[in-house]
């Protein structure tokens, strides 16, 4: 409607005093309902071809869109193990929580039980560690035994076989045999200490080392375990939907115990989704404007920092059935991110509000560009002059939101 009025100002207000001064024709005698036709058809035909050229340009140069939210980023609450709600440290369905407090704790009886079993092995391996040190002592003890055994045995072997050779017919041969079979008798029961005590010390620095380290290692995933069974915020924000009551199972796949929306979230950006069209118009560095329905009234200067590459309505997922073109029935936007021109521009706005969003296109650097020639220079001027339409627009529409969404909304 306003293209329409600012293009009759052009066409059917000049058509009309030609009409009435040039050709001398007056309202309600040669002009009449029923002759406007007649007598304006060149300013009419004039303005509507006016008005379409002029939204045309308005609309691709400095495009809108209805389709802006400020998204936001939601975390559900869930542990990583199923489980039976034991305590509740969040008071009611919502709260402000801060990075690594308790929300709630799962039953941990079983995780319990696992480490205090954990603890039982390593304080085992450790009794086990002071009984090997006494056998190493004890098999020293025996090595000591054995060695003064074989010596003793050898000495009298000797002191025989002396005796022997000096008067042959003094000791009996069968005496010298069974020394000598006693001699090596008490070489095996020291070779026997001294395996034992390799045995004991091989033990002692490697066999229960290695249980030990097991155990603690059993130990650590324990309480591993048993730490996960208390589920802490991961990042600052506030839960909410927290309807968890103690004795509920929680299930990580198929029960989440609420949502935890992080501190900041949804503040200070905005996402817009522009027409497939305007894909090559919308860029990076774009002044553009938006007004919020969470705050009417208010025009908040922004500037696009992203537009995203791809639009969301072609993604594909590899699956059992071919894809159909026809399947997608709604055309994709082109997803722009924008952030407030000036700071604290986006304050009062709530998450997730809907906003309405005009982008304006600016030629200036191609304008002053030496090789600009004086035409385009003109109609580059005049594009980026007609932005002041939508800018009036976006104004009417800030202004008439609370009044169509609360009186002729019916709300």
């Amino acid at each position: 409607m306003l293209e329409l009025l600012l293009c009759s100002l052009l066409t059917i207000l000049p058509d009309y005093l030609y009409r009435r001064y040039g050709q001398g024709k007056r309202i309600g005698k040669e002009i009449t309902l029923y002759s406007v036709w007649f007598e304006l058809r060149w300013g009419i035909i004039t303005c509507l071809m006016l008005t379409v050229g002029l939204i045309t340009v308005v609309f691709y140069n400095h495009p809108a869109t209805t389709n802006a939210t400020a998204y936001f980023r939601t975390i559900p609450v869930l542990p990583e193990t199923n489980g039976r709600v034991a305590e509740i440290y969040v008071n009611g369905v919502s709260g402000e929580v801060k990075q690594g407090a308790p929300l709630f704790r799962l039953d941990s009886s079983k995780q319990e039980a696992a480490a205090e079993t954990a603890r039982r092995k390593i304080a085992e391996t450790d009794a086990a560690m002071v009984v090997a040190q006494a056998e190493i002592q004890a098999a020293e003890g025996k090595i000591v035994e054995a060695r003064s055994a074989y010596q003793q045995a050898v000495d009298e072997l000797e002191t025989k076989q002396e005796i022997y050779r000096r008067n042959p017919g003094a000791v009996a041969t069968r005496d010298i045999e069974r020394l000598q079979v006693t001699v090596q008798g008490r070489q095996g029961t020291i070779d026997a200490a001294t395996a034992a005590k390799q045995q004991a010390e091989a033990q002692l620095s490697t066999l229960l080392p290695a249980q030990k380290a097991s155990a603690e290692a059993e130990l650590a995933q324990a309480e591993v375990d048993l730490s996960k069974t208390v589920i802490r915020a991961g990042v600052d924000g506030r839960v909410e939907q927290f309807t968890l009551r103690v004795g509920d199972i929680v299930n990580p796949l198929m029960r989440p115990a609420g949502v935890l929306i992080p501190k900041g979230a949804g503040r200070g950006r905005l996402q817009a989704g522009f027409g497939q069209v305007e894909a090559q118009v919308i860029q990076v560095g774009m002044v553009a404007e938006a007004t919020c329905a969470s705050k009417p009234w208010t025009i908040i200067p922004m500037v696009v920092t992203g537009v995203q590459d791809y639009i969301a309505a072609g993604q594909i997922r590899s699956g059992e059935q071919l894809l159909d073109a026809q399947q997608v029935t709604r055309p994709g936007t082109v997803l722009a991110f924008l952030e407030p021109l000036y700071e604290g521009g986006f304050d009062g706005v709530t998450p997730g509000s809907s906003c309405i969003v005009n982008a304006y296109t600016s030629h200036h650097e191609e304008i002053i560009a030496p090789k600009t020639g004086t035409m385009r220079g003109f109609v580059l001027h005049a594009v980026d002059a007609v932005g002041l339409v939508h800018a009036m627009i976006l104004r009417i529409q800030a202004l008439l939101y609370p009044i169509q969404t609360l009186v002729l909304g019916g709300h």
